[in-house]
């Protein structure tokens, strides 16, 4: 019998044309000789939809029927208008990048709704989603980090630039500790940029990274299951340019992909290790992509984990495992196969006395 799989996305974050971006992609290659499937648009207020037309344009509509929830419901999803519960659905398929979907404020919802979902469960999500507790997390596990400090907004005005330049070294990298497809980062070379850079992170969270510059290549692991995670192969992104949002996401983009990256044998092994060693260090489920430095010495430095990695058209991860030869449509049978899995396992543990 076919599982009823709603694909979530969208959402109220600075990343949600790239949500929506990731769903047109998962929507045209799912099964559905395994699948049926039902649309879900958050839009940019935050509001979550029936869609019914699955042509989206670059934004979920702010229009369709709007759908409220009711904790402990058989069919907790409903119409918030006419009352109609929405029955048959088996998992929801969330494709939702940055703050208010990747954090783990949907998972909690989902969680009790009681939905099985796609990504890590609430405390994955949430510790990956934090630069900062990502950060004391892998330390703790032994796992390398940059070099850096944490500053918040009512901190803003006694940041030093020469200070922590002379702390940290030149350049220094500013981003927002929540927040992903690099929004709201910056290469910071001198006093002006660093001012400029402080100011436009804060935009996106009150609470920000300044870190060292990791002098190495910029490699990629993607890493699936739950108690046996698996690790692909690694892949690197070569650009001319900082690798910022507009970078990575314009049709003029002159970054390339080598998968695998083009590196000694050895070096894989070691990177795909340590991928799975900051996967279990953060309690990742399902699935995540992990985002590493190596230097010419041979260090290799965890930048970050994306727990809910993009799955565009440029996106790495499904383009890793499809180098492992596993095609885009059988990647997302497998992932929501782990989904339904850990969903088993946390329904049969004991929860009365």
């Amino acid at each position: 019998m076919k599982k009823h799989i709603a694909i979530v996305f969208g959402g109220k974050s600075p990343e949600h044309e790239i949500s929506v971006r990731s769903a047109k992609n998962i929507i045209a290659a799912i099964d559905r000789s395994l699948f049926d499937l039902s649309l879900i648009g958050i839009d940019r207020k935050g509001i979550w939809r029936l869609l019914e037309d699955e042509h989206i344009d670059k934004y979920v509509p702010e229009s369709g029927p709007q759908i409220a929830f009711s904790l402990g419901e058989q069919h907790p999803l409903f119409l918030k208008e006419s009352g109609t519960a929405i029955e048959g659905i088996d998992l929801l398929y969330l494709v939702l990048h940055g703050p208010n979907g990747e954090d783990g404020t949907v998972q909690g919802l989902v969680r009790l709704l009681g939905f099985p979902f796609i990504g890590p469960d609430v405390l994955g999500a949430s510790a990956a989603m934090d630069k900062e507790i990502t950060k004391r997390l892998l330390q703790e596990a032994g796992v390398m980090v940059a070099p850096g400090l944490t500053a918040y907004d009512y901190q803003a005005a006694s940041l030093d630039y020469q200070h922590i330049s002379t702390q940290l070294g030149k350049p220094v990298f500013i981003k927002p500790a929540n927040m992903g497809s690099s929004v709201g980062v910056h290469k910071v070379r001198n006093q002006e940029e660093f001012d400029k850079a402080i100011a436009d992170a804060f935009l996106y969270d009150r609470k920000i990274l300044i870190e060292s510059m990791i002098h190495g290549r910029e490699v990629e692991c993607a890493v699936m299951g739950n108690s046996h995670p698996k690790a692909s192969t690694i892949g690197e992104i070569v650009t001319t340019e900082e690798y910022s949002f507009e970078e990575k996401y314009a049709d003029s983009s002159e970054t390339a992909i080598h998968i695998p990256a083009q590196i000694s044998a050895s070096d894989i092994e070691r990177l795909r290790a340590v991928a799975i060693q900051a996967y279990r260090a953060v309690d990742c489920e399902v699935l995540t992509r992990v985002d590493m430095f190596l230097t010419d010495s041979g260090d290799i430095y965890v930048n970050e984990l994306n727990t809910l990695p993009g799955f565009t058209s440029i996106s790495m991860y499904p383009k890793l495992w499809e180098h492992e030869g596993l095609s885009y449509t059988d990647l997302i049978t497998q992932l929501i196969g782990y989904a339904f899995e850990r969903h088993e396992k946390k329904e049969g543990l004991k929860m009365t006395w």
